[in-house]
């Protein structure tokens, strides 16, 4: 039973971030399109659903066990963002759909290592704007890191792998090559998402044993 409760809160999440999307390609002022796509993400985060890029910075602080949950999470956050795109698609705002077209067209006509690279980044600020929401005592100051990390990496292009689940269901244009440069993003946000968190560890590490160290000269 809580396997299968910890799944629906991965397509819960995956959902939220397809109505982000949907705002976003509703909007024609790309500025505000990404402020409000951070709703998704605040949504998330305040109910604890499971969104892939938001856990996958603790791989390492977890059992072996956690790829499973990852699997599990990344596949719930596939449905989820995927039903709200084709939804979308059987609505009277299908429209936006041309727009998710030429996003993705342009996203497939990239290289691999570009789509790597900016899948990087795009952990990266997910990490930050998910952990300073866990960790930040302040109120106001755990809404900071969604509501600029997200609105940053869409600016910047950056590639999120639960985004472009919703953006190429509501554009209908999953394939064989999609379904590779998926994997592509969803490695470089998986890698982008465990840099800080290894890094802090490797400091925090050196930091205990310290005082062993200069005890032995």
């Amino acid at each position: 039973m809580k396997k299968l409760g910890s799944f629906l809160y991965s397509i819960f999440a995956g959902a939220c971030i397809g109505i982000g999307g949907t705002i976003y390609l509703s909007l024609d002022n790309k500025i505000a399109g990404a402020i409000f796509f951070a709703l998704g993400l605040f949504t998330i985060c305040v109910n604890g659903f499971n969104l892939f890029t938001g856990k996958v910075p603790y791989l390492f602080e977890n059992k072996p066990s956690y790829l499973g949950f990852l699997g599990s999470v990344w596949l719930g956050n596939l449905i989820g963002a995927g039903a709200v795109g084709y939804l979308v698609r059987a609505t009277r705002i299908a429209g936006i759909a041309e727009k998710a077209v030429t996003l993705c067209t342009t996203k497939l006509n990239d290289n691999l290592l570009s789509i790597f690279i900016l899948s990087f980044f795009c952990g990266i600020l997910m990490f930050i704007a998910v952990d300073n929401y866990r960790n930040n005592p302040n109120d106001f100051g755990r809404y900071i890191g969604i509501f600029t990390c997200v609105p940053v990496f869409i600016l910047c292009s950056f590639e999120h792998c639960v985004a472009n689940m919703y953006y190429f269901s509501v554009a209908n244009m999953w394939g064989g090559k999609t379904l590779l440069y998926m994997i592509v993003m969803t490695l470089g946000n998986g890698v982008g998402g465990v840099v800080f968190p290894v890094v802090r560890q490797m400091k925090r590490k050196a930091e205990a044993e310290e005082p062993v160290t200069a005890g032995k000269r």
